[in-house]
């Protein structure tokens, strides 16, 4: 069971959805790799609207021309897990934005591995 409270850092990670890895999403790379890393989590947002340094608007309204909306990939964990991370960002990313934020977890519990069997048992019971 995973469980983190207390002082943690967030690295948001702002890039297109068009933006690739290897033929693949790079948000999937990212989160991929995050995993690979042991981090507590992350987590991908689909914009619907926004700019970035190249100043053109990405937007999803049906007469835009934009396919390439913004993505946030979003990843909290300790400091020295996150910062230990960010080599893999400066690989990854070389178009886009990454931010890092102190923040505070006030709860994060993981399932434990047999807990939705339990959940299930429990349900029939009832």
């Amino acid at each position: 069971m995973t469980r983190l409270t207390g002082s943690a850092l967030r690295v948001t990670i702002f890039i297109g959805e068009n933006d690739t890895w290897h033929h693949k999403p790079l948000y999937t790379e990212i989160v991929h790799r995050a995993h690979a890393a042991g981090l507590a989590g992350a987590s991908v947002f689909r914009g619907i609207e926004g700019f970035g340094a190249s100043s053109l608007i990405h937007t999803s309204r049906l007469l835009s021309l934009s396919e390439d909306l913004p993505v946030a990939i979003v990843i909290v964990d300790t400091e020295e897990r996150v910062r230990a991370f960010l080599p893999e960002l400066d690989e990854l990313v070389g178009e886009g934005l990454v931010i890092l934020d102190d923040c505070e977890v006030i709860r994060y519990v993981g399932r434990a591995d047999d807990s939705r069997e339990s959940d299930r048992k429990g349900k029939r019971s009832l």
